[in-house]
């Protein structure tokens, strides 16, 4: 039986089913107990840092920023149901803790989820200013 809603990744042992939606707003409704204002506005501030973090994992010239950037995005899109984004990043902490450089094409794979929550950010909170 397929899954239309939801996508199933398998991460170790541990079978994950994930919205389809780039965040997931019922995790976000959890961690805001309910307060849709407190919602947009911990939307507008993961917006902020996701931007800020995936600048300074671009620019990381060194194994501990990629890892201190890596970590940081990790934490904020696991904190708001941005699973793809955590998801992602954590591989790429993975493969630098075995010791395998970090392709730019994970890089790449990473902006383009960023830029797909950012996008999914803007539609919820421009819905909210009308």
């Amino acid at each position: 039986m397929a899954l239309k809603a939801a996508s199933v990744e398998k991460l170790g042992e541990v079978a994950h089913v994930r919205a389809i939606r780039p965040i997931d707003l019922v995790h976000l409704a959890k961690q805001c107990l309910g307060d849709e204002n407190l919602e947009l506005e911990v939307l507008r501030l993961f917006d902020t840092t996701i931007k800020t973090y995936f600048g300074r994992l671009e620019l990381a010239a060194s194994y501990d920023d990629l890892a201190l950037n890596l970590h940081s995005i990790k934490g904020a899109s696991a904190g708001v149901g941005a699973w793809t984004i955590a998801d992602l990043a954590k591989a790429c902490e993975v493969e630098m803790q075995a010791g395998r450089p970090l392709a730019p094409e994970r890089i790449a794979d990473l902006g383009i989820a960023v830029e797909e929550v950012r996008g999914f950010i803007a539609d919820m909170l421009g819905d909210q200013q009308d």
